[in-house]
């Protein structure tokens, strides 16, 4: 019975987890619960899966939480804070740990589970872009399993498996990208997008933010420094290709020059079975693969002129030190101020950019260091905003 800490319950991952699970009472029990601010959900969800903790991020929730769990007659023993989130990250209530934080929120928590030498199931993609070499040098030191729940890492994972050290054996790593809800529009096309439009994406059922940067390319270039760090290839060995119909979720290609895929739906729930058992192998709810009735899968190369966060990825890799940490805070900024209507969509690889040319290098030796990266990044990028809105406003 593996004991499961599900950091990010009530979010699209959260909700995928908890559905695979349930279908193996036998296997998985649900033994930490978290959420950011939605109390009741939380709730609902220890009613259901009867966790041993509840930790609710946002600590001025912390009575309703309690009161809601007692009023309900459960058991669960209530937290609130991200101190509490990362110590029960790391304490022996669970022995694996689902990381489906969004955003740099989640980084000290992912840290504490590696540090414990747990089965890490990493879906917080925005810990490995800001802590990649600390991240894994913790999980390298403290015995920790890292397995990737990305759609297009838990790929490349199952692809590498068995073959020994990457580095030796393998050509190039290959992520496929949907190319989200505007695959083939021009940036005179793109000049006047919603964020409704942006966040309606294909394929996939994810949450406002990371639709938005599946909109933008952010997304795949988040997971190309994501790729360099989990498995240890240098960037100009990573590619990206556009595949619209998201059924090859990333290839690896051999230096004998076969390459290797990973076909699946597009549901978060097969990744996360394949994670939750590895390496057995467990029933997911997902519907099996019809390639008949889905006829042509298609491949292309992505527009980065027009998709220009894709290269600003890159560049921060290539940059090193803190760029990462300083792109990802940009990153999430300027989405929150596009998704609140103050900045268009082609604002925000622009204030990125603007805001990775004005920061600091410092050295991403530590965890204050970044977070301190990350902190300055953002107050550069709510400058850039306010000043664009403030042009704005006097041309109108």
């Amino acid at each position: 019975m593996r004991k499961i800490a599900l950091l990010g319950a009530t979010g699209s991952i959260g909700a995928s987890a908890l559905d695979v699970i349930a279908r193996h009472p036998d296997r998985f029990a649900a033994t930490v619960l978290s959420a950011d601010s939605r109390v009741d959900e939380l709730i609902a969800l220890c009613a259901r899966f009867r966790p041993q903790h509840a930790v609710i991020a946002q600590a001025e929730h912390y009575l309703a939480l309690r009161d809601g769990l007692l009023a309900a007659g459960l058991a669960t023993q209530p937290h609130a804070g991200a101190d509490a989130l990362a110590e029960l990250a790391g304490s022996d209530a669970s022995d694996t740990v689902i990381a489906a934080i969004v955003g740099a929120a989640g980084m000290r928590s992912t840290l504490a589970a590696a540090r414990a030498g747990k089965r890490l199931l990493l879906a917080n993609k925005e810990s490995v872009v800001l802590a990649g070499a600390l991240l894994m040098r913790a999980c390298a030191e403290h015995g920790a399993e890292v397995i990737p729940i990305d759609s297009e890492h838990n790929a490349i994972f199952q692809c590498l498996h068995g073959i020994g050290p990457a580095n030796e054996r393998v050509g190039k790593l290959i992520l496929t990208a949907s190319g989200g809800p505007f695959l083939n529009r021009s940036r005179a096309e793109l000049a006047q997008v919603t964020a409704e439009q942006a966040c309606a994406h294909p394929n996939w059922k994810m949450g406002r933010k990371i639709s938005v940067d599946s909109a933008t390319l952010m997304n795949k270039g988040l997971e190309v420094i994501e790729a360099h760090w989990l498995f240890g290839m240098p960037a100009e060995r990573i590619e990206v290709l556009v595949h619209p119909q998201s059924i090859v979720h990333s290839m690896v290609e051999h230096v004998d020059g076969s390459v290797l895929a990973q076909f699946g739906q597009p549901d978060m729930r097969t990744t996360l079975a394949c994670a939750l058992a590895w390496p057995e192998r467990v029933e997911s709810g997902v519907a099996p693969l019809d390639l008949g009735r889905i006829g042509a899968l298609t491949f292309q190369h992505p527009d980065r002129t027009t998709f220009a966060c894709l290269d600003l990825a890159y560049a921060a890799l290539a940059a090193g030190d803190s760029a990462s940490a300083t792109l990802n805070a940009a990153n999430e900024v300027a989405v929150a101020a596009f998704l609140d209507g103050r900045i268009g969509f082609l604002d925000i690889p622009q204030v990125i950019e603007a805001t990775l040319a004005g920061a600091e290098r410092l050295p991403a030796d530590g965890i204050d260091t970044l977070l301190a990266a990350d902190a300055s990044a953002r107050r550069d990028a709510n400058s850039h905003i306010s000043r664009r809105e403030r042009i704005a406003g006097a041309s109108a």
